[in-house]
């Protein structure tokens, strides 16, 4: 091509001139720079193409005159096409006499130039083309062409990879093997690790495989991003088969490997997979680490192994491993979770003895374990002890301490800390209507439950599934049951999917108000999509059957319940007894409440005046 080029140039007057342009141009950028070209517009008046192409490749100039010319062409007169972007990146790559531009600073500007070629989409050709001029560049600058070839199209490689093209990233990769260019294992690595965060699992996994099949070197590092990835999606037995087959080609498995399949097994609650792979860490030789403790204390707290979560940070410290806040912080929400306040405190305290600092997570966790216990004015303390170390409420924070005080009966404060939140900037989501919603229907304040959820919604934030049944449980209560209706017909309409609470709500209405026909309808329903009926469910039926003096049914639907497996409760003891009780049934009345006692139920003094009842009714 360059000879052909040259008796183009000999023969071609136009190139002629283009030529003598090219070396005017060169003698002003060697005297005066690429400013001074501005007082020269009848030179760049025959600016074009190939006059930049052969100022570019001038040998005498060097590398930081060439990128100063090509920047003024760029931004003054035209836009450099694919070629001269190909010459500046050889000339940048070859240059080796010290000048301004550091190493540093040519890489640099070479993956400027770099991404400019992959993002510009004039500047876009297929790979083959792209290899074309690359290899007129090396003939034209008589460089090492296969050491410039794999320099150039390994920074192509990645430089897509950044930008997420990873379409073109293969492609390239692709023409490197088929050329038998080094494919480096690092750049490999940063394409696995784009694919597999950009959710591109299956992808990652072709790749990974096309790179074993190339014979490129696989470490445990890209091993490991592949296997992250199956592991989060729930594909452990891929994994561990990929984890085999590694190891019969001699890369061994570490602790970050093993931690992923850890992750993996807790996602599907797989605690047999668990021991499996503590087995094989055993068999190894690999230790746990930190991250390794993290993942059990949390993962067990998770599925509510609360003991083996913290038997497993009793073993962290007695192997004399340091724990760091955020082990700290899941053994605190683990204990908090589970009730164990006094735990979780305690664990508090040692952590902030060792000098470690806690977060706002830690905070939250134990806020969330004393408002669940109802320790509100604890709540309080920690509040203010965490704003006096500078941590500011978040907006999960506020929504746990509205919680707390609704379920404590405090709604009033509940609203106040709604307000303080609002002030703050905060925006009170669906989570904080519900709450506080459902604490004053409590306490019996229907009518401000109703006007806090229907100001929601003027406020624009959408109710779900909880907000639908506070409406339906009110107009339920209220008896205004075509409200009720349409309020559920509004729900399925919007999306939101009705659950067991829903349904509840509707049939303890409709028994209350002796409709057991619609009630047994409902329950029908609610079985017909898939839920399951709940004590609260038999309860409702029971008592409701009871007020309209069928109690032979409510004594059916009472032991159909075991044979559920649902274990009847205090008021459902009541509620038969109670239906006993007023037909007179007295025998049966004390046989239940036999039955209540045994099964460790404490009764209430209604249960004693209902049995004192069912003996006069049976006396008259």
């Amino acid at each position: 091509m360059l000879a052909t080029l040259k008796r183009a140039l000999s023969s071609n007057p136009s190139l002629k001139l283009e030529q003598a342009v090219a070396r005017k141009i060169s003698n002003t950028l060697l005297n005066s720079g690429a400013e001074s070209l501005q007082t020269m517009p009848s030179l760049l008046s025959s600016l074009n193409s190939q006059t930049v192409q052969l100022v570019l490749s001038n040998h005498i100039l060097t590398a930081e005159t060439c990128l100063d010319f090509f920047y003024f062409v760029k931004k003054n007169y035209q836009k450099p096409d694919l070629r001269a972007y190909i010459t500046m990146i050889s000339k940048l790559y070859r240059s080796r006499k010290p000048d301004r531009l550091q190493k540093s600073q040519k890489f640099d500007e070479m993956r400027n130039l770099f991404n400019c070629v992959a993002v510009d989409g004039d500047l876009r050709v297929p790979v083959t083309v792209i290899a074309s001029l690359v290899e007129d560049a090396c003939n034209e600058s008589k460089c090492n062409r296969d050491k410039f070839m794999e320099k150039f199209f390994d920074i192509l490689f990645r430089v897509y990879t950044d930008n997420k093209m990873f379409g073109e990233a293969l492609e390239v990769f692709e023409h490197m093997a088929k050329k038998g260019l080094h494919l480096d294992e690092r750049s490999c690595l940063i394409y696995l690790l784009a694919l597999r965060r950009s959710g591109q699992v299956d992808s990652c996994l072709r790749f990974f495989r096309r790179m074993v099949d190339l014979d490129v070197e696989v470490t445990v590092y890209s091993l490991t991003i592949l296997l992250d990835g199956l592991c989060k999606r729930g594909e452990v037995e891929v994994g561990r088969k990929l984890m085999e087959e590694a190891a019969a080609k001699g890369v061994k498995a570490n602790v970050v490997t093993y931690n992923a399949f850890i992750e993996g097994y807790f996602k599907r609650s797989d605690l047999g997979g668990i021991k499996e792979i503590f087995k094989l860490m055993e068999k190894e030789g690999v230790a746990s680490n930190v991250v390794t403790y993290t993942l059990l204390i949390h993962g067990f707290s998770n599925v509510g192994k609360v003991e083996e979560a913290q038997s497993v940070f009793d073993e962290m410290r007695d192997k004399r491993i340091e724990a760091d806040v955020y082990v700290y912080t899941s053994i605190i929400s683990c204990n908090c979770r589970s009730g164990k306040v006094k735990r979780a405190l305690a664990l508090f305290d040692e952590m902030t003895d060792k000098g470690l600092i806690p977060n706002a997570h830690t905070y939250g966790a134990l806020i969330h374990g004393v408002c669940k216990a109802g320790q509100m004015e604890a709540a309080q303390m920690l509040v203010n002890e965490m704003q006096s170390k500078g941590i500011d409420l978040n907006p999960v924070i506020f929504n746990t301490l509205i919680d707390g005080y609704c379920e404590s009966g405090m709604v009033d404060e509940a609203l106040r800390l709604q307000f303080v939140m609002e002030k703050k900037g905060l925006e009170s989501d669906v989570f904080a209507y519900n709450s506080i919603a459902s604490g004053l229907c409590k306490l019996n304040r229907k009518d401000e439950a109703k006007g806090l959820l229907f100001a929601m919604v003027e406020r624009g934030v959408p109710p779900n599934t909880m907000s639908f049944t506070t409406l339906i449980d009110i107009y339920c209560k209220e008896g205004n049951f075509v409200e009720a209706k349409r309020v559920f017909r509004e729900m399925e309409e919007k999306g939101n999917v009705p659950n067991i609470i829903t349904y509840n709500a509707l049939i303890d209405g409709y028994s209350k108000r002796g409709n057991m026909k619609e009630a047994h309808k409902l329950k029908n329903e609610l079985e017909n999509r898939g839920l399951i009926p709940d004590v609260y469910t038999y309860t409702s039926l029971i008592h409701g059957e009871c007020i309209d003096g069928k109690v032979d049914r409510a004594l059916k639907l009472f032991y159909e319940m075991p044979h559920r497996g649902l274990v009847p409760n205090v008021v459902t003891y009541t509620a038969m007894i109670s239906g006993l009780s007023k037909v007179g049934k007295s025998l049966e009345a004390f046989k239940l409440y036999d039955e209540l006692k045994e099964a460790g139920i404490t009764p209430d003094d209604t249960v004693y005046s209902l049995l004192v009842g069912s003996l006069h009714s049976a006396n008259v």
